[in-house]
Parts: C-alpha cells; structure tokens; sequence
C-alpha cells in the first residue's frame, strides 16, 4: 500500500462523454492530485458513444480475457486505455458488449438508455475494476469511487477482496454526487449478491424492498471509511446517515478541489 497511489472509479470522466458535473469533475481532480505528485489510475465504463478512434482507445490484451460470472452467466471482460492529456494521465475503460452498446448512435449513456440492467452493470464495472488493479500489481493508498455506479465497490473491496493484499490498508473515500437514477435496481439485486458470496448481513441495509438510489448510497457510506459531498444539493438523509456514521466527512466547497482532497486523504 503506497499513500502517495490514488485509484479513481468513476462513473463518468470528461471529455470521453458529453460534460456534466460529475463528469467535468471526475477529469479535474484526477489531473489535479496527479499534478500535486501523486500517482494516479483512473478506471470509467466504456459506454458506447465513446468513440475509439476519435479518442485513441486501444485494448490492453495483457489485461483482458477474464470472464467474469454475474447470475451464472459469463461476461468477458475487456480493458481498454487512452491518455488524457495535457497531463498524460492514463484512462482505463470497463467494457464488455452486453452492458455497453457497440452499435449505439445515442448520444447518452447505456445506464439511462437500458436502465434495466444497471445493477449487474454496476456489478460488471466494479469487479472489473478490481481485478484489473490486482493484474496491475499496483497497491493504491486511497481509493476513491465517484457515482452511483462505483456504490458497490466499498462493499466488494471491503467484503469480497477484503484479504487481497493488493488492496490492503487502502483508505476507501465515497463522492456523493446529485445524480439520481429513477424508481429502483433489478427486484433479484439481493440474489444476485447472494450468489457473489456476500452473507445476508453484509448487504442488511438494501432491505427487502427493491433498492433505490437513496439506499445504494447509504450501502456505500457504510463500506467507505470516508465520505465526501461533491454536490451542493444532496438529500437530507444521506447528510444525516453520514453524520450518524461518525465518519470522516468533507462538506461540499466550491474551492479547489485538488488542494481540498489532497488534505481530506492525507487526515485518513
């Protein structure tokens, strides 16, 4: 475990998809710690409208070929990278064709456009994240999941790779952003951890109910050792189910970022 290591899952980084908050953010603090003396990996879906070419993307073969199983079902995964410059940072991409659309010519992402699927998509993206970094052989200090998306790797890492030693005495930071996803995950998301090995009291708090946004949020604060609010507007709930939890928090600031979460890291 290096401290001076940042691993960042996102959910969306610009410019590979159209601008957004989360997206605009995701790039800046990324190149910002990086240029502070950090080293940093930085891992996002590679939904469909990214546009290969036009991005310089190439497969790494060395990291793909693993199949990774979700309900009994295998689902190759395929790691691809580009480099962000001006800084030269590398960009790793998730990819696999059954939850990120080849053929796709909307200008929006596979989670709003086939929203049926976002919690084996979650899945998929999470597991390919990690078992990509242990491929790397590369020991983050801090691991920082930012959008809805990432809520499942505190859980996995936590959990399932919690004996790793890849992954060992990592700090685990959770970005809470405004980025609601409508009604609720798959009814089966409970079962289908089931099958991934988690025990029913590693996932109590998804309930028994379908899991909405609200409540994937509060599975992630409860695997994080620290929570950061990345937007203004957040719910009240969450604000107070991170208060409750006693952990570490960095309130929402609209200073700059790099310099705010570089301290945040370093106080863990």
């Amino acid at each position: 475990m290096d401290l001076k290591k940042v691993l960042y899952i996102s959910q969306e980084i610009s410019p590979y998809v159209p601008a957004s908050d989360i997206a605009d953010k995701s790039r800046d603090l990324a190149q910002g710690i990086q240029e502070k003396g950090y080293e940093v990996r930085t891992f996002m879906p590679k939904y469909g409208l990214i546009k290969e070419r036009r991005n310089q993307l190439h497969e790494v073969i060395r990291l793909s070929g693993l199949n990774i199983e979700i309900d009994n079902s295998d689902h190759p995964l395929i790691i691809k990278v580009a480099t962000l410059l001006p800084t030269r940072m590398q960009v790793y991409f998730i990819d696999n064709e059954d939850y990120f659309l080849r053929t796709q010519t909307a200008p929006d992402m596979e989670f709003r456009l086939t929203p049926d699927d976002n919690d084996e998509r979650s899945i998929f993206f999470v597991r390919g994240v990690v078992e990509t970094v242990k491929k790397l052989r590369w020991d983050p200090g801090y691991i920082h999941c930012i959008g809805w998306i990432s809520a499942l790797a505190p859980l996995y890492l936590r959990r399932i790779y919690a004996d790793d030693p890849t992954f060992a005495g990592s700090k685990i930071v959770y970005s809470l952003f405004n980025d609601k996803f409508e009604g609720t995950l798959d009814p089966r998301l409970v079962e289908k951890l089931a099958l991934e090995g988690f025990a029913p009291e590693d996932i109590a708090t998804l309930g028994d109910k379908p899991v909405d946004w609200i409540t994937l949020n509060k599975l992630a604060i409860d695997y994080s050792d620290a929570v950061a609010q990345s937007s203004p507007d957040i719910d009240q709930e969450l604000i107070d189910y991170i208060k409750k939890s006693g952990k570490p928090f960095l309130p929402y600031a609209d200073t700059d970022r790099a310099d705010s979460f570089a301290e945040f890291y370093a106080s863990l």
